[in-house]
């Protein structure tokens, strides 16, 4: 079954910083989906044929002159609709209703309260019983439009959820897609397979399967490179490409000398000696950590790396003689982040990937096996074509490296003191059985030297900061709540054995939808 085969629903994005979410949810259900800006939704419709559509929310009002606008197709597709916050709103104002600028807004965890059955909420929820749920409006409903009546209430949304299931129209103000919404997924769950119709088709088994034909089709007798970074992205992609083409890939490895310890090791032997690709090791720490020298904005040592890297990865893959294509491992989210949703082209990427294309001189095209997938589907990819579970399930780690979690200048002792601390960091999460449940967790040298007292004498050394994290989407994040004893055990370790640090704090930040990543 090929890509265009899977029961489809289409996601019109106007602009909500969760958007995401609501196609992570949908794939969790085993349910095909794609996200499209609003001004190019419409031919996105006409094109896929969905079984369903969802509209996002946004930041804008739709009482605003310019707001984003119902892409007609939306409505005359003639399959359900499910309009969340700005997109319920959308919704009631196209079809004759009326939105006002809210007099009780709601931001964060409130309650609804269903007043009548709906099958949307179909063995979920019952009425008379207040749930909890997640809002972010100020504007909201004040007239239904004809033929819808209200599903629920909220204290500071009276139409907290409409429907017309004649019309199979339905809306929610509140944010069905985040996980502060406790039965959001139920609803999801409704929604696509009792309401459109899908039984859920998209499966990595079956992903695999379709991707090595397309490698295949693609790439028929040429030579591949694979961009390899030791990460799980572009691992996944270079195994699923090992096994399409065989001997057709080469990859090749830019150490930059910014890994975690033994990291460059461990990928060499892995794709020389389990998996018997051919593999460039590139080592160039040196160059990259000269490069680095007396900077000290984050955003300026990224561009340093992302720059370097290019040259040096253009300079070993020209050593190969002619080869047409070049693979890299972009997922979904890169796609979606590199347009904004007004559909024109974002002029910031992520910097290991050309999203946009490749420059005009390194004449050669783009294979991108990963790019209809999320994070936690590539890792079940990786688990379909073989790797250990110990690979598949590693921590992110940021394109730049131990660069950006060495706050200030870098120099190669600082590195090492953090590449050793962040190595008894986690070694001690996993003798503590700690890891999987942690979505992230890292150490930072931070560029502070404290007075402290070691045995007799007096030192003043560097403070390192340990952050762990848990998350269900990477898009919120809270800290996780070690016991004291595991990080007074960690502590005294990296105290002890690493030395040039005399002092741990813990960081017990959290992260709200919208901020940055956590590196």
């Amino acid at each position: 079954m090929s890509k265009q085969e899977h029961q489809t629903i289409i996601i019109v994005d106007f602009g909500s910083q969760v958007t995401q979410l609501i196609a992570r949810r949908l794939r969790e259900l085993n349910v095909y989906c794609e996200i499209h800006p609003f001004s190019s939704a419409g031919d996105a419709v006409k094109r896929s044929g969905p079984r369903g559509i969802i509209l996002s929310g946004g930041p804008a009002s739709v009482l605003e002159e310019n707001a984003p606008a119902l892409p007609p197709e939306v409505l005359e597709a003639g399959v359900p609709v499910l309009g969340i916050c700005y997109g319920q709103q959308l919704l009631c104002a196209e079809l004759g209703g009326r939105v006002e600028a809210g007099h009780d807004r709601e931001f964060g965890r409130a309650g609804v309260t269903p007043e009548k059955a709906c099958s949307l909420f179909d063995g979920v929820w019952e009425p008379g019983q207040e749930y909890q749920v997640w809002m972010s409006h100020g504007d909201r409903v004040s007239k239904l439009p004809e033929g819808f009546e209200i599903v629920a209430t909220s204290p500071g949304a009276p139409m907290a959820v409409i429907a017309n299931e004649k019309r199979r129209i339905w809306g929610t103000q509140f944010h069905p897609e985040v996980h502060h919404t406790p039965d959001g997924k139920k609803l999801f769950e409704n929604f696509a397979k009792k309401i459109c119709g899908c039984w859920g088709d998209w499966t990595m088994a079956a992903y695999r399967d379709q991707a090595i034909e397309r490698i295949r089709d693609r790439v028929g007798g040429e030579r591949v490179i694979c961009g390899l970074s030791g990460g799980v992205d572009s691992s996944v992609a270079a195994i699923l490409l090992h096994e399409a083409i065989g001997d057709q890939l080469t990859c090749v490895f830019v150490d930059h000398g910014l890994l975690r310890k033994n990291e460059a090791e461990e990928v060499v032997n892995m794709f020389r000696d389990t998996y018997n690709i051919s593999l460039v090791h590139a080592q160039h720490q040196d160059l990259f950590i000269d490069a680095l020298d007396g900077i000290e904005d984050p955003e300026k040592k990224r561009k340093t790396i992302g720059e370097l890297f290019i040259e040096v990865f253009e300079r070993e893959a020209s050593r190969l003689g002619d080869v047409r294509f070049l693979a890299q491992g972009t997922l979904y989210p890169d796609v979606i982040e590199s347009v904004s949703f007004t559909g024109g082209p974002s002029q910031t990427i992520k910097s290991h990937h050309n999203v946009g294309g490749l420059p005009e001189r390194m004449k050669m095209e783009l294979v991108e096996p990963l790019r209809e997938l999320f994070k936690d589907e590539v890792r079940d990819l990786g688990t379909e074509l073989g790797l250990p579970a110990s690979f598949v399930g590693r921590h992110p780690f940021p394109g730049p490296g131990l660069a950006i979690r060495c706050p200030g200048k870098i120099t190669r002792k600082k590195l090492e003191m953090l590449r050793e601390a962040d190595a008894v960091y986690l070694d001690e999460i996993r003798k503590s059985g700690l890891y999987d449940r942690i979505w992230q967790a890292f150490a930072v040298l931070l560029p502070v030297q404290s007075v402290g007292v070691m045995g007799d004498g007096r030192t003043y050394e560097f403070v390192c900061a340990l952050r762990a994290v848990t998350s269900v989407d990477g898009m919120t994040a809270d800290f996780y709540p070690y016991e004291m004893e595991f990080l007074g055990r960690a502590a005294t370790r990296i105290i002890n054995e690493v030395p040039g640090i005399n002092r741990v704090v813990y960081d017990i930040t959290s992260k709200p939808p919208g901020t940055i990543e956590w590196e």
